[in-house]
C-alpha cells in the first residue's frame, strides 16, 4: 500500500486494509454501502497536508478523493470537487479576474480537506473562514444516500446548543444551534458526519490593486501596539506576525531582514483603484518612508491609502526605514515567499530532529491578544528556549507555537501545549481556530466543552453514522 495514504503533515502514521479511489460520486456511494455493510471503518483522505491526523487510519479503508476533481469557474462561483487543490482554484478563479478568499498557508491542500476543518489562513482577517464562502455541498452518508444542501436550509432535527468561544476563528467539535443550516452542520465536521462529493463556492471580483508590507519591529510590544492601532483605524484584509526566532529562521532565506528587528508584521491593504501614476525608477521594494519599485507596479505612489499607511508605520515603534513595501505584482509575490518559507523552514527543522511536529492552533478573545503572547513567550523561554517560533493571524489573536522537542521526550513540548491549551480556555477562547482536532488533538475538546455538549456532539455523530464508521478516533466522538 503507498504510505502516503498512511500518514499525514503532522508525522502520524497509521495502517490500513485496504485503499479505495473512486472516479466519481457513484464510485464513493458504493464504497460507503460496502463498508457500512460489513462494518468496516473508512478514513477519508484527502491531499495529506493536515496537521492533525484526521486522515490517518488505523484500520479499516481508506477513501481517497483525489480522482474527484472536476473544476469550473463560473461568474460569482465556482463548482469544486473535493480532490481538486486549493492552488489550482486560485489559479483557476484568477484566470477570470476573481478571486476565492480563504487562502490557508498549504495551497497543495483539497478543497474537501479545507471544507472539512474550516480552513482559513492569513486573508481570514478581512474574509472569515472557508464556512463563509460555502454555497452548496453534496455530501455522502454511510448509507448511500446524498444529500445536496445549500446555504439557508435548515436542519430538520434539534442538535442542540454548543456555546462558542469569543473569539473570531473556531472550529474545535461542531457547530450545534437549533435552526442552523446544514451547510454549517457539515462545514468543519472532518469526514466524521458524510462524505463530500462536490461544492458550490463563492468568488469575489479580484481588487484593483494590493498594498502589501513586511513592517519590522524592535520588539513584542511595539508590534502588538500596531496591530491594535492598525485594526481600529485601516482595514486590511491580512495581519500576520513573526517572532525574533522566527526572523532567525527566515534569515537563512532572506538575509536582508534587519538585524535590530526582534518582530514583524506582515500585512496587506485592497485598494480601489490605480492608474498610470507609477514609479519605474530602480529598486525593488521601498523602505516605509517612502521609494521606489521597479517595473509595472499596480499601486499609484500618488494613492492616498499608501500615504496613509506610510503614515501608521511612521507613527508606530516600527523600523519604518528599514521595512518593506510592495507596489507591484512582484513584491507581493516575493513577500508571499516571506510568509510561506517559514512554515517550510519550521517542517524542515522538524525533520532533520526526528521529532514529531509539535504546533498549537489556539485563538483567545481580541482583548486577551497580548496576554497570551507574553505567557506562551514567557513558558517557552524556561522551557524550550532557543527551540522555538511563534507566528501567525495575529489580527486574529490566533498564533501558532512550534516547538522544536527532543526526540527522545516529546511529552515535554505536548506537556507545555497543554497548559497553553487550558489557558487559551481560561480567557476565553478555543483549543483549533483553523485546523480541526483530528486524531492527535481529539483529547483537547473535553478542555473547551463540558460533557453534555460533548454528548450533544455525539448525539449528532450517532444520528448520521451509528456504527460509527467515519473517521473512527477523530475528535473521539464515536
Amino acid at each position: 500500500m503507498p504510505p502516503h495514504y498512511l500518514e499525514d503533515a503532522s508525522g502520524l502514521r497509521g495502517h490500513a486494509e485496504r485503499v479505495i479511489v473512486p472516479a466519481d460520486e457513484p464510485g464513493v456511494i458504493a464504497a460507503l454501502r460496502e463498508a457500512s455493510a460489513a462494518g468496516v471503518p473508512v478514513t477519508i483522505a484527502g491531499a495529506g497536508t493536515g496537521v492533525t491526523g484526521a486522515r490517518v487510519p488505523f484500520g479499516g479503508w481508506v477513501l481517497s478523493l483525489e480522482k474527484l476533481n472536476r473544476l469550473e469557474v463560473h461568474p460569482g462561483y465556482a463548482l469544486a470537487g473535493p480532490g481538486v487543490l486549493l492552488r489550482d482554484l486560485h489559479a483557476a478563479a484568477q484566470r477570470t479576474g476573481q478571486f476565492y478568499p480563504p487562502d490557508p498557508t498549504e495551497t497543495s491542500a483539497s478543497i474537501g480537506g479545507t471544507i472539512s476543518t474550516n480552513a482559513s489562513g492569513s486573508r481570514s482577517f478581512r474574509y472569515g473562514a472557508t464556512r463563509r464562502w460555502v454555497e452548496r455541498l453534496r455530501v455522502a452518508l454511510v448509507d448511500g444516500r446524498v444529500m445536496d444542501v445549500g446555504r439557508g436550509e435548515a436542519i430538520d432535527f434539534d442538535p442542540g446548543t454548543i456555546p462558542l468561544p469569543d473569539v473570531t476563528k473556531n472550529t474545535a467539535g461542531y457547530l450545534l444551534r437549533p435552526g442552523m443550516d446544514w451547510i454549517d452542520l457539515f462545514v468543519g465536521s472532518e469526514g466524521t458526519l458524510g462524505v463530500m462529493t462536490g461544492a458550490r463556492l463563492r468568488l469575489l471580483a479580484a481588487p484593483p490593486a494590493v498594498l502589501g508590507g513586511v513592517v519590522f519591529f524592535p520588539g513584542d510590544e511595539a508590534a502588538i501596539d500596531a496591530v491594535e492601532a492598525w485594526r481600529a483605524a485601516a482595514s486590511p484584509r491580512m495581519l500576520e506576525y513573526f517572532d525574533a526566532p522566527s526572523l532567525a529562521l527566515l534569515r537563512r532565506r532572506f538575509p536582508e531582514i534587519p538585524a535590530e528587528a526582534r518582530a514583524a508584521i506582515l500585512f496587506e491593504q485592497e485598494l480601489s483603484g490605480a492608474d498610470d501614476r507609477l514609479s519605474s525608477s530602480a529598486g525593488s521594494s521601498t523602505g516605509a518612508s517612502g521609494g521606489s519599485s521597479t517595473g509595472s507596479s499596480d499601486v499609484s505612489l500618488d494613492d492616498p491609502e499608501l500615504d496613509a499607511w506610510l503614515a501608521r508605520i511612521e507613527a508606530s515603534e516600527a523600523l519604518a526605514d528599514d521595512s518593506w513595501i510592495a507596489l507591484n505584482a512582484r513584491d507581493r509575490e516575493r513577500f508571499r515567499h516571506f510568509r510561506h518559507s517559514l512554515p517550510e523552514l519550521v517542517n524542515d527543522t522538524v525533520r532533520q530532529s526526528g521529532a514529531m511536529k509539535m504546533n498549537s492552533d489556539y485563538a483567545v478573545p481580541l482583548a486577551h491578544n497580548r496576554e497570551m503572547l507574553a505567557c506562551y513567550r514567557g513558558r517557552l523561554e524556561e522551557e524550550f528556549p532557543g527551540r522555538y517560533v511563534i507566528f501567525g493571524h495575529i489580527g486574529d489573536a490566533h498564533v501558532h507555537v512550534n516547538i522544536f522537542s527532543d526526540p527522545a521526550n516529546p511529552s515535554h513540548a505536548s506537556d507545555l501545549l497543554l497548559e497553553f491549551a487550558r489557558q487559551a480556555v481560561a480567557l476565553g477562547g478555543t483549543v483549533s481556530a483553523e485546523h480541526g482536532l483530528g486524531k492527535r488533538k481529539a483529547h483537547l475538546l473535553k478542555l473547551q466543552y463540558a460533557p453534555e455538549h460533548i454528548a450533544a456532539m455525539r448525539a449528532v455523530k450517532g444520528r448520521f453514522d451509528p456504527q460509527n464508521i467515519l473517521g473512527r478516533g477523530t475528535l473521539a466522538l464515536g
